[in-house]
C-alpha cells in the first residue's frame, strides 16, 4: 500500500450510513465503496436502499455496498434498524448519521408539529442509534484506528440562517453541540466524533434550489468559492475523517460550503474607508 493510500483508505471496514440512497448520504457511501469499505446503506425506503447498493456494485470499486431498510424516527425503528446491522456486522468501524428531514414555511404559519417531526429525526434519532451502536463501535475501536463517527450538521446550523426552516436550522445547531459532546465522552473509548456543515448540494432535500443546472449554478453565484459543492468534496472529506489520516481528530466541526461560514456580508467600517 503507497503511502497516500495508508492515510486515506478504509479497505477492510464496515460502515452504516443511514439516509445512504440519495444525497449526501449516496455521495458518503460511494466515496467509502470507491476505498474499500462495506457499506451498509439505511433509509426508510428499502427498496430505493437495495437499488442504490446494486447500483454501487456495479462500480467494480474495492468496496461493497449493502441496501436495507432503516427508520430512526422512533425507537422500534432504530431498534430493527439495530438488530439488522448486528445480523451483518459483530464491529462498525464507521457510523454516518445522515438521516435528517427538514420543514420549510413562514413564520406566521410554521407549525409546533413541525419542531417534534424534525428535532425527533435529526437530534433524537441520531442520539439514540448511536448509543445502540456502541457495542458495535466498541468493538472496533483501538488505540491507533479508533472508531468513526460522522453527523450531519449544516451551514444553516453554524449561521444564523434560517430562510423560513426554522426547526432545521435550531436541529444542526443540536447536532454540532452535540458532536461535541459526545466527542468528549466518547474519546476514553477510542471512538471520535465529528461532523460535517455542509453548504449547498444537489440532493433531494435541496432540490427546489438545485434540481436543475441552471438553479445549482444560480444558487454557487452566492457562495465565496463561486459554485456549489460536488460529490468528490464529500467524499474527499470522509476519507480524511475515516481513514488514518482522521484518527487525532475529534470534535470537528468541519465546513463543507465553499466560504459561507467565513463570509460576512456585514461591512461594518470597511465602506466608509472607499
Amino acid at each position: 500500500m503507497g503511502y497516500l493510500d495508508s492515510l486515506f483508505s478504509v479497505a477492510g471496514k464496515t460502515a452504516l450510513v443511514t439516509g445512504g440512497a440519495t444525497g449526501i448520504g449516496r455521495m458518503v457511501a460511494t466515496g467509502l465503496i470507491r476505498a474499500g469499505a462495506t457499506v451498509l446503506i439505511a433509509s426508510r425506503k428499502g427498496e430505493a436502499c437495495e437499488e442504490v447498493a446494486e447500483e454501487l456494485n456495479a462500480l467494480d470499486a474495492p468496496g461493497k455496498a449493502i441496501g436495507f431498510a432503516g427508520d430512526v424516527g422512533s425507537e422500534e425503528g432504530i431498534a430493527a434498524l439495530v438488530a439488522t446491522v448486528n445480523a451483518h456486522t459483530d464491529k462498525l468501524h464507521i457510523l454516518v448519521n445522515n438521516a435528517g428531514v427538514t420543514w420549510g414555511e413562514p413564520l406566521d404559519t410554521f407549525p409546533h408539529m413541525a419542531w417534534h417531526k424534525v428535532m425527533n429525526v435529526n437530534v433524537g434519532g441520531l442520539f439514540t442509534l448511536t448509543r445502540e451502536l456502541l457495542p458495535l463501535l466498541d468493538a472496533a475501536a483501538s488505540d491507533e484506528d479508533p472508531a468513526r463517527i460522522i453527523n450531519l450538521g449544516s451551514v444553516m446550523g453554524t449561521q444564523p440562517v434560517a430562510e423560513g426552516a426554522y426547526s432545521y436550522s435550531a436541529s444542526k445547531a443540536a447536532v454540532h453541540h452535540l458532536t461535541r459532546i459526545l466527542a468528549g465522552e466518547f474519546a476514553g473509548r477510542r471512538i471520535t466524533v465529528n461532523a460535517f456543515a455542509p453548504g449547498p448540494f444537489q440532493s433531494k432535500m435541496t432540490a427546489f434550489a438545485t434540481g436543475s443546472e441552471e438553479k445549482a449554478k444560480k444558487v454557487g453565484q452566492g457562495v465565496p468559492l463561486g459554485r456549489i459543492g460536488s460529490p468528490d468534496d464529500i467524499a474527499a472529506a470522509t476519507l480524511y475523517l475515516c481513514g488514518k489520516s482522521g484518527s487525532y481528530v475529534t470534535g470537528l466541526i468541519l465546513p463543507l460550503d465553499g466560504g459561507l461560514s467565513a463570509h460576512s456580508s456585514v461591512g461594518l467600517f470597511a465602506t466608509s474607508l472607499d
